[in-house]
C-alpha cells in the first residue's frame, strides 16, 4: 500500500458526533469477537455460512453441509460484518474511522447507514460476477469501506490528510493523492493477475458505487469536489 490513511483535517459541520460510524465499528468488533472465541474452526464455519459464495449466490453449485446456512441474498449483507483475523478487522475499521465520519456528516446518519450497506452489496456483487465459479466465501468490510473512499473523493478531494507512505513515512498530503494511490493499487493487482486472497474486484465495485451514489445521498446543497468546510 502506497499510503495508509491515519486521519484528516476535516471537521464535522452538520452532526455533533459520528454515531453511525462508531456504531458500525462497534458491531464489526463485537461480531469478530464472537467469531474469535469460537476458535479458528468457528471463524471458518461462520464465513462458510454467512459469507458471499458466488456459486451459491448464482445457484450453480450444490454446497456441502455447513455452507449456505443463510439465504444467498442475505449474505450480501452479513458478509461485510465478518473478518478473518484481527489484522483484517483493524485495517477495515481504520478506513471506516478515517473516511466514515465526514461522509456521514455530508449525508446524515440514517442515509449514511443505507449508503454503507448499498456499497457493501455492490462490492459483493462485483466480486461474485468476477468469480462466478468460485466456492470460496467472501468476507470483510473492505468493499463497503471502499465505497466511503469513493464518496470522500467526490466530496473532499482537497482536504489534507495524514498518511503513512509505504507504511513507514508520515506525510500530510491531499486526500486525492491517498485515494488515487488506493485506486491504482486495486487495478494493478487486478491486471497483474496476482490477486492472492484479497477481493480486489469487491474494492473496485464498492468504490464505484460510492462515487455514484454519493451524488444522490448527500445533503441538498452539499458541494462536490470541495475542500474542508469552515468551522
Amino acid at each position: 500500500m502506497v499510503f495508509l490513511p491515519l486521519r484528516d483535517d476535516n471537521p464535522l459541520r452538520f452532526i455533533p458526533f459520528q454515531f453511525a460510524t462508531i456504531t458500525l465499528i462497534v458491531i464489526n468488533v463485537i461480531v469478530f469477537m464472537w467469531q474469535d472465541v469460537q476458535g479458528e474452526k468457528g471463524i471458518v464455519d461462520v464465513a462458510a455460512a454467512a459469507g458471499v459464495i458466488p456459486t451459491s449466490l448464482f445457484g450453480t453449485a450444490n454446497l456441502p453441509p455447513g455452507f449456505g446456512f443463510l439465504p444467498p441474498e442475505a449474505t450480501l449483507i452479513t458478509y461485510m460484518f465478518l473478518h478473518g483475523d484481527w489484522f483484517h478487522l483493524i485495517g477495515n475499521m481504520l478506513f471506516l474511522w478515517v473516511f466514515g465520519d465526514n461522509v456521514e456528516d455530508a449525508m446524515g446518519s440514517i442515509r449514511f447507514i443505507f449508503f454503507y450497506l448499498i456499497c457493501g452489496i455492490a462490492a459483493g456483487l462485483a466480486h461474485a460476477f468476477a468469480h462466478v465459479g468460485s466456492d470460496a466465501p467472501l468476507i470483510g468490510a473492505s468493499g463497503a469501506t471502499s465505497g466511503l473512499v469513493g464518496a470522500y473523493l467526490m466530496l473532499y478531494p482537497r482536504v489534507k490528510m495524514w498518511a503513512l507512505a509505504f507504511m513507514r513515512i508520515p506525510l500530510k498530503v491531499p486526500a486525492y493523492l491517498v485515494i488515487l494511490a488506493f485506486i491504482a493499487t486495486q487495478f494493478f493487482f487486478i491486471f497483474s493477475g496476482d490477486q492472492g486472497n484479497t477481493a480486489w474486484f469487491a474494492h473496485v465495485g464498492g468504490l464505484i458505487a460510492g462515487m455514484f451514489f454519493v451524488v444522490a445521498f448527500r445533503r441538498p446543497g452539499t458541494p462536490l469536489f470541495a475542500g474542508a468546510p469552515d468551522r
